[in-house]
């Protein structure tokens, strides 16, 4: 493999593969928030939050970390003001303390937080101006979760990043991605220059997983499908998607996130990991199969941006079918023939936003995965033009 495009395959994983603490939308409102607020350098007095259509979605419905169970973009954004770490960017709000969480619902109380639709026509787009005893600030986000393009103080631009929707979203060149060259990456990776990438994904995506079948989290998806279907190597892959039920109600472990987001990183991995385990395979094969898993769902979601009516379970979900493909010893054609069934299948889903329903739709995508990825080593694809799908 050329040593341009190595270097970049594991620059693209190191870049995505994050670790974040709950819904990544509500996260990077409540960063774009605490940065407004360093940099108006005291607690604000009004708060006016804009924030393109998809944002909206994605949080009204989806509980806030650290902040007791409250919801939205308002209590987002006065999570961020309050008690908000601006350095940590995704991690933000990991650090707030009990006494924060009373500090954050006061504050949001008080009505001060105003929420309006955004004046760009960006897709993703989150803009916080603050102000207080005469003095103003204003942060904003465009593109993706961290992608800060222009601060200001009293009027001063202290930050001016040109951003467009038809630019480079990524520092990362993605035109690279293919899966021929995906598969070619898995087989040759040094397992030295991925190990503390993947091991970091597979200990935090495993720590909420469990704690989602252990707690009583949103639907308790996990739980109910097996007590009701049995712990069979297929509907544990779909069980854990009890780590979505976790982090969707507000549990504060960490996920290790794909593509932006944290259900995508839960369903690209998760289904790998319990595969892998079944199947006896080794740490070694288990990393190799993660990099098809989680290279796949990045090229495939590179198209579709990291915000869209599509939901990204369903690409995620492509990925694992690939990933499991991967560790019955398929390789191209086979993850070829697994993703397009995938897409084939259950690629109807829409996004209406992050919300407790978000873990049965990673089973429902799981499910078309494993199916696929079985269709695939019976030699039956879902041929070109049926549906959306092409030949490869």
């Amino acid at each position: 493999m050329e040593d341009k495009i190595y270097s970049e395959y594991c620059a693209i994983l190191a870049e995505e593969l994050q670790p974040a603490m709950g819904c990544t939308e509500p996260i990077a409102v409540a960063y774009c928030a605490a940065l407004a607020r360093k940099t108006l350098g005291c607690l604000p007095e009004d708060v006016q939050v804009y924030a393109s259509a998809n944002i909206i979605k994605n949080v009204k419905s989806v509980v806030v970390p650290n902040t007791g169970g409250q919801r939205g973009l308002t209590a987002a954004a006065a999570a961020g003001i309050v008690a908000g770490d601006a350095d940590a960017q995704l991690q933000v709000l990991a650090g707030i303390t009990p006494e924060q969480v009373e500090e954050i619902a006061a504050y949001e109380k008080q009505g001060i937080v105003h929420v309006h639709p955004s004046d760009k026509d960006f897709i993703f787009d989150i803009q916080v101006r603050v102000s207080a005893g005469g003095h103003t600030a204003f942060a904003e986000i465009a593109g993706f979760h961290t992608n800060v393009i222009r601060l200001e103080q009293d009027g001063d631009v202290l930050l001016d990043r040109p951003y467009t929707e038809e630019g480079p979203k990524h520092a990362t060149d993605r035109s690279l991605l293919t899966v021929e060259r995906i598969v070619e990456f898995s087989d040759a990776v040094k397992i030295a220059d991925m190990q503390s990438v993947l091991q970091r994904q597979i200990d935090c995506n495993t720590a909420i997983a469990k704690e989602g079948l252990r707690g009583q989290w949103g639907a308790n998806i996990g739980r109910i499908l097996l007590e009701s279907y049995g712990d069979s190597t297929h509907n544990r892959a779909k069980a854990w998607a009890a780590g979505s039920d976790a982090r969707m109600n507000g549990c504060e472990l960490p996920v290790v996130i794909n593509s932006g987001s944290g259900n995508q990183g839960l369903t690209a991995s998760l289904p790998v990991i319990i595969y892998a385990r079944a199947l006896g395979s080794t740490r070694e094969e288990l990393y190799r199969a993660l990099v098809v898993s989680n290279l796949v769902t990045i090229h495939l979601k590179t198209g579709i941006g990291s915000l869209s009516a599509y939901c990204g379970a369903t690409t995620a979900g492509c990925g694992a079918g690939a990933g499991v493909c991967y560790l019955h010893g398929g390789r191209y054609k086979e993850i070829a023939h697994t993703i397009v069934n995938a897409v084939a299948i259950d690629s109807g889903m829409i996004c209406d936003g992050a919300k407790a329903s978000c873990a049965a739709k990673i089973a429902s995508a799981v499910d078309a995965a494993i199916l696929s990825h079985c269709m695939s080593l019976q030699n039956r694809t879902f041929g070109a033009g049926e549906g959306l799908v092409m030949s490869t």
